[in-house]
């Protein structure tokens, strides 16, 4: 092994031959003068296998090539940034049975484009969704040969799979998700407190994590979620239902924060059971989940990209591109999650993610108008922007460093800062999320080599080009957005150039990450 392979130490110069010894396997180098290495910015140069696609040694310098055997592919990056690949923990990529919605080929190329070397795939909106072990064999046979990044895949819990929860653990599955209110697909029905109880003590003592969509109707409340559009005084929706703060009025704060609670009330049937809140909107809750922890619950929340760039008051009338649940909240609840996000030391937002949840244009009801419409297709009566009857997601996988690096700039962060940041909220931490933070997260000796090449200063528009999901319908169409991913490195090999487009020679080479979830320490 190399001096200083650990990357503990940095020389300035090195012997050239002292670096030749990679057990005869073939390396290729990645070097810039700017990398996230362990939560420093610094000068680096990765060494990784050829053979495993480990990273076998890191220097605190950039070496030049003639440091390395000749033939060695060797890339000087600078003075772009190496970030750890990035690992988006909440993805739905729908196949089988919705693949006209997305699928393996589609949603791993896109994410490759921004960077995004993990995707963890949600448990719904496929057919059959993953509560069962059968279901779970389904979706593997799936995606054999379609994954252009390494996938893993959460399980589901609904009514009555209780039994089936251990099993999937031991296929593999990198946690659990519930719904506490109707998740919009009839295979995938909500839990009860009772179901969740029973999750809770199946679940005690397993190396898992069980993850909630935590909105539900309060007993007493101003509103009923989408079954206001129908309902009598004084429940009557509160505008037109193609003005987007009707929609919100439907949502409030209160649905989360109820449901937060009653997660919070059950969390002592498991006491060692990690818990998570996926897609956390509405700032109000987060009192609650910092007392929780205070006292020794293990929960944790992940906010998403969308609710840290967009804002209720700029969504215009039939724009059902930004509908999604929980809702997208006002300016100053932006803010409030900006500012929480920002206290790295006591967040309870640990982590960001897609939540990419795509449809077929038409489930959107766009007006024509609106960017994403259904192509040449004239406004129907349906297509008339109804927030209530269209489908709610947001596309946006392979883009989300690029939207959270312009929102960070808008906001005059600190660049250096804010590259570490970004590096712990979507690599470190996600991979952490999902018990893959022996191989995945960070640029780390023994770690897969998974690099995204990170030109902070180059700018784009998003288009076509620039949206590889299936259906180009995303709120982020035609917005320019600072950041490009230049290049993207799975395991040693690069899967995506921004000039070159994918490796054909290569293909898909990503790999199903099926190993059981170890013990936590």
């Amino acid at each position: 092994m190399a001096p200083y392979a650990t990357g503990t130490s940095a020389p300035h110069t090195i012997d050239p031959g002292a670096i030749t010894d990679t057990n005869g396997s073939e390396i290729t180098v990645l070097a810039s003068t700017r990398a996230v290495i362990e939560d420093r910015l610094t000068a680096a140069t990765i060494v990784i296998s050829a053979t495993t696609g480990k990273i076998i040694s890191i220097f605190h310098s950039v070496l030049e090539a003639s440091s390395f055997p000749a033939g060695t592919p060797y890339t000087d990056y600078s003075p772009h940034v190496l970030l750890p690949g990035l690992v988006d923990a909440h993805v739905h990529l729908n196949e089988p049975g919705r693949t006209e919605w997305e699928g393996f080929w589609t949603g791993t190329r896109a994410a490759a484009f921004g960077g995004v070397t993990t995707v963890v795939d949600m448990p719904l909106n496929a057919i059959p969704p993953t509560t069962t072990v059968a279901g779970l064999k389904e979706k593997i046979a799936a995606a054999q040969g379609q994954c252009w990044v390494d996938v893993g895949l959460y399980g589901g819990i609904v009514p009555g799979n209780v039994h089936e929860l251990k099993s999937l653990v031991r296929g593999g599955v990198r946690g659990f998700k519930g719904f506490m209110i109707d998740s919009g697909v009839e295979e995938f029905p909500a839990v009860s407190s009772e179901d969740i109880a029973a999750v809770f003590e199946e679940l005690a003592d397993e190396p898992t994590t069980v993850m909630f969509h935590a909105e539900m109707i309060p007993p007493v409340s101003a509103s009923i979620g989408d079954d206001v559009q129908f309902s009598l005084p004084p429940l009557v929706p509160s505008g037109p239902l193609d003005r987007y703060q009707t929609f919100l009025d439907s949502r409030p704060s209160s649905f989360e924060t109820y449901a937060i609670a009653e997660v919070l009330s059950l969390a002592h049937l498991a006491p060692k059971l990690p818990l998570h809140i996926v897609h956390l909107s509405a700032t109000e809750a987060i009192p609650m989940i910092r007392e929780a922890r205070a006292k020794g619950v293990k929960i944790t929340t992940e906010t998403c990209f969308h609710y840290l760039s967009l804002a209720a008051e700029q969504i215009q009338e039939g724009d059902t591109r930004h509908k999604c649940c929980p809702p997208i909240r006002e300016q100053a609840n932006q803010d409030g999650l900006w500012q929480e996000l920002l206290d790295m030391n006591d967040s309870v937002i640990k982590t960001v993610v897609s939540d990419h949840s795509p449809c077929t244009p038409n489930l959107k009801l766009l007006p024509a108008h609106v960017p994403g419409a259904e192509s040449g297709l004239e406004a129907s009566d349906q297509s008339n922007g109804d927030f209530f009857s269209a489908w709610g997601g947001i596309s946006s996988v392979g883009l989300g460093i690029s939207v959270l690096w312009t929102e960070a700039m808008r906001r005059s962060l600190p660049t250096d800062e804010t590259l570490r940041n970004i590096a712990m909220w979507c690599s470190v931490n996600t991979a952490k999320q999902v018990g893959l933070e022996r191989q995945k997260g960070a640029l780390k000796v023994g770690m897969d080599g998974d690099v995204a090449v990170f030109d902070d200063e180059a700018e784009f528009e998003v288009q076509s080009n620039a949206m590889l999901f299936r259906n180009k319908c995303s709120p982020y169409q035609g917005k320019t957005v600072k950041g490009v991913v230049r290049h993207t490195w799975l395991r040693g090999r690069m899967i995506h150039s921004r000039e070159a487009g994918f490796s054909e020679k290569t293909g898909p080479v990503g790999r199903m990450l099926l190993e059981p979830r170890a013990k936590a320490l």
